[in-house]
């Protein structure tokens, strides 16, 4: 069985080191359109990206998913466009108006992906996406481990799940707040990220149960210990969240989650990942990890601060004048630590000794993280970690062929004048040459001589035979490249008759597309210009009732932000949810 590892870039570079360090696909953003406003690449950047992906035959896919006015759709088709003539192999959608305008033709036939930002929570969902002919969708993070089964059991659809990342509290679509905070709309790839500011909860009463805490923030997700039973349940593609993270970031993540797949699965990309490192998840940027929803309900928050936690390192036993003591650590000069919403760097260590550059906040008995090791940041920079395409290579009397693990064939002729007189020298040489594959992008699995009488060749010319074979095997290679294309779209009945602003309805197209599908828009967007007032800004199963024990109780809550703004939580305890709505 076959499972797509699908890891982020945030740029060219990202995208690379995602190839190299095992990736089966490749999600970037455009230069406009995309869901993280400052994680933009030029068409030129994105065809030198798919052409370098496909000689491993990994995929690229193209970010087009925020919601788009009535000018804004016609350029995001241009752009489709061009995205489509450098090779890419799918496009990520969020705007129901681009489903439309491929009804109507207007689009190339790239594949279309279904956004989570479409708000993909049910059955139902994702069963009216398959009826309109979307290739794949992209569930929320909010389902368990049984809703995701129900639903890989129940379509022919791809599912693509998130595995680890940032956790967004709203489920993706449905978050108002940074756009009526400051008109920065999370749909329109601007968010401001208001769920990592701090607020108080109040009760109706004026009774403050916390303050100025951080009560929105989630951990950050890790389901590496679910990924048996995912693959299991049926998921075509897990995600890496982290568009904005840096290329170290890459390189960790993506070779940790490579070497967890491989225990299960087959990739459906090509080549071999030399590494030259052991990756280790907690020592990249996180806030805590949680497994969310997938099968119990845990401490998914972080109250205390949005910040990278990273790896646990022990307690203070002693404190002194300007240094604290924690037994048997590993710390280096310049680390980064963190402890209880406070953090230092290391300037010096002497045995069990750790002096910090400032000791504000430090104490006994207090548990000490590493957010920042400077030896693993050195070591991913300086990783020689490569990927390569295994070969099996025959050499006859006059001609070498290849054979790659894709069955992929390509042969060279020998030209010669004289048969060499020492067999077994001769036959080292090109055993020798042929497997110098050094920076190359194939590498020797197995190599035969089939021949007796090899030709005498100088160590130059096997040099060259070996050259002109891979780059013969590399253009078969991409000749054969299956790429996809999406099949001609359809209308189907939508699973509600009518929908309000949360369908995020902002241009005519989408709105057509809706009254197509039987289903009525009785608001446009909130980004439209729709008031928000009493209206749900956030909807989201992270819920403070429960996080502060008070499930059982009739009490109502509020939320005060740093500007002394005041919101209403409304529980819907029956689905676990909690709605964060606007005076």
């Amino acid at each position: 069985m076959k499972t797509e590892l699908l890891a982020p870039a945030k740029n060219k570079e990202c995208a690379f080191a995602a190839i190299n360090y095992g990736a089966d696909a490749v999600y970037i953003g455009a230069n406009s359109f995309g869901a993280r406003q400052n994680a933009s690449n030029n068409i030129e950047d994105i065809k030198e990206i798919v052409d370098y992906a496909h000689k491993f035959y990994v995929k690229i896919y193209c970010t087009i998913n925020t919601i788009l006015d009535d000018n804004e759709i016609e350029d995001a088709v241009k752009i489709i466009k061009k995205l489509y003539e450098t090779g890419v192999d799918g496009i990520i959608v969020q705007d129901m108006g681009l489903l439309e305008l491929a009804i109507q033709g207007k689009l190339p036939p790239v594949p279309l992906f279904a956004s989570t930002q479409c708000d993909n929570r049910s059955l139902e969902k994702v069963k009216f996406f398959e009826k309109i002919g979307i290739q794949r969708v992209i569930l929320a993070r909010e389902l368990s481990l049984s809703e995701i089964q129900e639903i890989c059991k129940n379509t022919k659809t791809e599912i693509e799940t998130f595995i680890h990342g940032a956790l967004c509290v709203s489920y993706s679509g449905q978050c108002y707040l940074s756009q009526t905070i400051g008109g920065r709309s999370a749909n329109r790839g601007k968010c401001a990220q208001p769920c990592r500011k701090k607020y108080s909860l109040i009760d109706e009463n004026g009774n403050i149960l916390a303050e100025n805490k951080h009560l929105l923030s989630l951990k950050d997700f890790n389901a590496s210990k679910h990924i048996e039973k995912l693959i299991d349940a049926g998921v075509s593609s897990f995600k890496i969240e982290g568009r904005l993270k840096d290329e170290n970031y890459i390189k960790n993540i993506v070779a940790f989650y490579r070497k967890e797949l491989d225990k299960y699965c087959k990739k459906t990309s090509s080549g071999k990942i030399f590494f030259d490192f052991e990756p280790d998840v907690n020592k990249s940027f996180n806030r805590g990890f949680t497994d969310y929803f997938l099968e119990k309900r845990g401490k998914i928050f972080n109250f205390d601060t949005p910040k990278s936690i990273g790896e646990k390192i022990g307690k203070i036993e002693y404190v002194g004048k300007n240094y604290f003591i924690i037994k048997n650590h590993n710390l280096h000069a310049q680390d980064g630590l963190y402890f209880n919403g406070f953090g230092c760097l290391v300037n010096r260590i002497d045995g069990d000794k750790i002096y910090p550059n400032k000791m504000d906040n430090i104490e006994t008995n207090i548990t000490v993280y590493r957010n920042q090791d400077v030896e693993i940041e050195k070591q991913l920079k300086n990783s020689k970690t490569r990927r390569q395409i295994g070969v099996s290579i025959k050499i006859f009397d006059n001609k070498i062929t290849a054979i790659d693990e894709d069955e992929n064939f390509a042969e060279v002729d020998i030209n010669f004048e004289e048969i060499a007189q020492n067999q077994i020298k001769m036959s080292e040489n090109f055993k020798k040459q042929m497997q110098k594959t050094g920076e190359c992008d194939f590498y020797c699995e197995n190599l035969e001589i089939v021949s007796e009488n090899l030709p005498f060749l100088p160590v130059s010319k096997i040099n060259e035979l070996r050259k002109k074979l891979f780059e013969n095997l590399m253009q078969e290679r991409l000749k054969n490249y299956q790429k996809q294309e999406q099949k001609p779209l359809e209308y189907a009945k939508f699973p509600l008759d009518e929908m309000d602003f949360r369908a995020n309805v902002h241009n005519k197209f989408a709105k057509e597309f809706y009254k197509k599908c039987g289903c009525k828009i009785t608001e446009n967007s909130i980004e439209s210009g729709t008031s928000t007032k009493e209206k749900p800004v956030m909807t989201t199963k992270h819920c403070l009732k429960y996080a502060f024990n008070l499930c059982k109780k009739p009490v109502n809550l509020y939320l005060i932000d740093e500007k002394n703004i005041k919101y209403k939580l409304v529980f819907d305890c029956k689905n676990c949810q909690m709605k964060i709505f606007s005076l």
